[in-house]
């Protein structure tokens, strides 16, 4: 997927036609994806930019502070160099702001396609436990099973957790171990001590079984949505 540069807004040429054609070549391209229910990276690149126009739009001031910046002139004395911003005349400013108030139903429609799509096929996905419950839910297995697929994929997991200023946030880690296709009499249970006696770091390992229960493709779309409800999942069981 060919992405929309950060600051596409004021790099390059402030024009409206131009910035329009880049804006609608760029949701073009997801609205691709989209149709083939594949939403990452597509999502997420639409989610930031959202936000960014949103906070633009709320903040004149932070236009300006998004132009590159240029030297005007050198004090070698003191060895500080002063800068000075490129737009400075309201023509541009209004440029930019019809640009904005373009942009933003645009990229909230498509938004909003790719969220439908997100939580269709959330609604299809099963969290089992396996065995019983772990005391430290945090790292383990997971099987995954796909629509229509025989075969199990099995992931080494780790939970993370980083802080920014406001609010703590939740990711994971994954490792592909293997795929197998379970034989008669074979149980997730059974899988389970197989990798314990494998892989001996982890001695009483929480292992989880996730289903999803619709076709999708794995990668852009069944594999990221699992792992953010999965996520969600063990967050709530501790809560």
């Amino acid at each position: 997927m060919q992405k929309l540069n950060d600051n596409w807004l004021t790099d390059g040429l402030i024009d409206f036609e131009y910035k329009k054609y880049i804006l609608l070549a760029f949701l073009q391209n997801i609205k691709k994806e989209f149709v083939q229910h594949k939403i990452y990276p597509s999502l997420s690149e639409l989610v930031f930019h959202y936000k960014n126009l949103l906070t633009i739009k709320e903040n004149k001031e932070l236009m300006y502070k998004n132009f590159p910046e240029r030297i005007s002139k050198a004090d070698f004395e003191k060895l500080k160099i002063s800068y000075k911003k490129i737009v400075e005349d309201d023509d541009v400013m209004k440029e930019l702001e019809d640009i904005v108030f373009f942009a933003i139903p645009k990229v909230k429609k498509l938004l909003g396609d790719g969220k439908e799509i997100y939580e269709m096929v959330e609604e299809k996905i099963e969290i089992l436990q396996v065995g019983i419950s772990p005391l430290y839910p945090d790292e383990g297995y997971l099987f995954i099973n796909e629509y229509n697929d025989k075969e199990t994929k099995i992931f080494s997991y780790n939970v993370t957790v980083f802080e920014s200023a406001d609010e703590k946030f939740r990711g994971i880690n994954t490792k592909f171990l293997q795929g197998i296709k379970k034989g008669i009499g074979e149980t997730y249970e059974s899988l389970k001590l197989s990798l314990i006696k494998r892989y001996k770091y982890l001695p009483n390992p929480a292992t989880f079984l996730i289903n999803i229960n619709i076709a999708c493709p794995f990668n852009e779309t069944a594999f990221p949505i699992a792992k953010r409800a999965f996520v969600k999942h063990i967050h709530q069981s501790a809560a």
